[in-house]
């Protein structure tokens, strides 16, 4: 009964991304999904959605942007991490309340402020803009802290024992053991950057620095009526971060579950 109840539960969440897959592979001009005819399934949408919509360029700032975001929080994150859950210092705690706090706050809020600073810096329409405003982000650093607190001190205390330094420790033991974590922000901030609409949108006019998801929000607003070719760039939009996830799924849950709230 349980796995019957366990089978519709993913028969319900799966259908929408069949019809959008079934959609994508439909002639062109196909009313609906329910009209189309299993033979005459084609992959010619993909094709003409790339071609269409300039993805290749899109493709590769997305990637950029995402790594580029991904490489500065994993490094943010796993100094700020183990300092607050390791180091004794004056006002941590208040420290950490404050990087909490910031994740009550919209990004929305403070764009005119980050816009301002951007332009300032002549950092508009560049890919700085694209990069900088989420370089640091809290969720990571509170994440990575709360999986630090969960390694044994004492194989910190044996290494220093044995002459390691904090970066040593950090770097050869606190780190490696700490692989779900990062991987979790890796995802985490990698699957944010890529379908991150609002940054492109406010930040860039240069159609140079156009990412996958204004590029498929353009491409909607010029094939509006015709589903096949939507669903089609949405597929292509959504494969990459669906093969990184079931790469990194493992890990990903691994990360999650081990991260309580700890003090």
């Amino acid at each position: 009964m349980r796995l019957l109840i366990l089978i519709l539960g993913a028969g319900i969440l799966l259908s929408p991304i069949a019809i959008i897959l079934i959609t994508s592979l439909a002639p062109e001009g196909t009313p609906s999904y329910l009209d189309i005819n299993i033979d005459s399934l084609t992959l010619d949408n993909y094709w003409e959605a790339w071609q269409q919509a300039n993805f290749l360029l899109a493709f590769g700032n997305s990637a950029l942007v995402a790594l580029t975001v991904t490489g500065f929080q994993l490094i943010t994150a796993s100094l700020a991490g183990y300092a607050l859950a390791r180091l004794k210092f004056r006002g941590r705690r208040m420290l950490l309340l404050v990087i909490l706090a910031t994740l009550v706050i919209p990004f929305q809020l403070l764009v005119i402020p980050i816009f301002l600073v951007l332009k300032w810096g002549n950092l508009i329409n560049t890919y700085g803009a694209l990069i900088l405003p989420t370089a640091v982000n809290g969720f990571s650093i509170f994440l990575m802290r709360q999986y630090f607190t969960t390694i044994p001190i004492q194989l910190e205390e044996a290494a220093a024992l044995d002459g390691a330094n904090r970066w040593q420790i950090l770097k050869e033991i606190m780190l490696p053991l700490a692989r779900p974590a990062l991987v979790t922000v890796f995802l985490f901030t990698f699957i944010g950057e890529w379908n991150d609409l609002f940054k492109p949108l406010v930040f860039t006019t240069r159609p140079e620095l156009q990412t996958v998801q204004l590029a498929l929000a353009e491409f909607q607003e010029q094939f509006t009526s015709d589903w096949s070719l939507l669903m089609a760039a949405v597929i292509i939009v959504t494969i990459p971060i669906v093969i990184l996830f079931l790469v990194g799924q493992r890990q990903f849950v691994q990360g999650i579950s081990s991260t309580g709230i700890k003090e």
